[in-house]
Formats: structure tokens, sequence, C-alpha cells
């Protein structure tokens, strides 16, 4: 389906872009933020298309591959979100006017 191919350049997009931002600072502490939310969108770059690849085939190898990306992206997206949380609470510690 169309969406899900707009979400998967979306993630790729995003992927990328908090990869070179990662690059840009020196902070040691924005950059595991920064690689906790590309994190992020490389698990749903592999959500989206484990669903988009079952949908375009259908059949049952295409299955056991999709669901593989899907709990590996799961997995990417639920670990990212947890970093990212935590990194966040680290630097507003570390910065608490701002």
């Amino acid at each position: 389906m169309f969406i899900f191919a707009v979400f998967i350049m979306i993630s790729i997009v995003m992927y990328v872009y908090y990869k070179v931002a990662i690059l840009k600072t020196k902070d040691k502490l924005s950059q595991k933020y920064l690689n906790a939310k590309s994190r992020i969108f490389l698990g749903s770059f592999l959500f989206f298309f484990g669903i988009n690849q079952y949908i375009a085939y259908q059949t049952r190898f295409i299955l056991f591959i999709s669901i593989v990306f899907l709990l590996l992206g799961a997995l990417q997206i639920i670990d990212g979100f947890k970093e990212a949380k935590h990194y966040r609470n680290e630097w507003k510690k570390l910065h608490p006017d701002g």
C-alpha cells in the first residue's frame, strides 16, 4: 500500500537525519539521546517494511520473515523510547534551567 511506502520513506529520512545530527554535536549525552531517537526510526522502518512486504506478497515464507521484521522493529522502537526518555531526564538533571 502507498501509505506504508510513505511511512518507510519518512522513517529512513528521519533515521539519517538523527545519525547526521550525532556527527554535528560534541556533547556525549546529546549524542546518546540522538542515537536513541534514531533507533526509534530504524525500528519504525523495520516494522513498516515487514507489514508492507506481507501485504505485497502474502506467502507463508514472507509471513515468517515479516514477523521477524515486526518483532525486531518493535524491540528497536521500545528500546529507543526507553533510552530517549532516560537521556532526556538526564539532560534535564544537568540543565535544570533549560
